[in-house]
């Protein structure tokens, strides 16, 4: 299907939603609704487009570094599958390296292709780890996922302070309580690294 035809469907889908939930599609406020919702979702489910393997490409490096390497705070913006509704947070990606690295940019990025697509925050923190290991195979990956779930704020239970923590931690950071230490460390002293 085109994406020009996948815009207009969505387009129709949207119209019939307002239909549906009692709104005039044809009142002034709404006229472009439909398209801008349609384009809105293609934006933020466009994780779907893009392939894992293109996007770490060729930015991986030969490296005898072997200690951790952590990228901190990494905005994240997903939609629960569950609901359709946003969440939104922070990950924390550590690996321990095995003789090769991944460009540091290539991480948000990968953190992202996965955020970009309907979602649960469990599946979403192990595919980074699990990618991570794939590409460059450390000695070890860990991932923190923190969010927060528009779907427990805006409905249900209406938790609006309440935020969800998922980890994955695969080798040396789920096998060896020092390393995975190190890691929680890290990620709690946002204030002693001088930034």
């Amino acid at each position: 299907m085109s994406n020009i035809q996948a815009t207009e469907d969505l387009e129709d889908l949207v119209r019939r939603q307002l239909e549906l939930i009692g709104e005039d599609p044809d009142r002034e406020g709404l006229l472009k609704t439909p398209e801008r919702v349609a384009k809105s979702l293609q934006w933020l489910t466009r994780g779907y487009e893009r392939d894992v393997r293109a996007v770490i490409g060729d930015a991986i490096f030969d490296e005898t570094h072997s200690n951790m390497i952590m990228v901190r705070d990494i905005e994240l913006y997903s939609m629960c599958e569950h609901h359709m509704l946003p969440f939104y947070g922070k990950a924390h990606v550590a690996y321990i390296p095995n003789g090769k690295v991944i460009g540091l940019s290539k991480i948000p990025r990968l953190v992202d292709v996965f955020a970009r697509r309907l979602q649960v925050q469990e599946r979403l923190t192990t595919q980074i780890a699990e990618t991570i290991q794939e590409a460059i195979n450390p000695q070890g990956v860990g991932v923190i996922v923190e969010a927060r779930h528009l779907c427990m704020m805006m409905r249900g239970v209406e938790k609006q302070h309440s935020s969800t923590i998922t980890s994955a931690m695969l080798g040396a950071f789920r096998d060896e309580r020092p390393t995975r230490d190190e890691f929680l460390a890290l990620i709690r002293n946002k204030n002693g690294n001088g930034f």
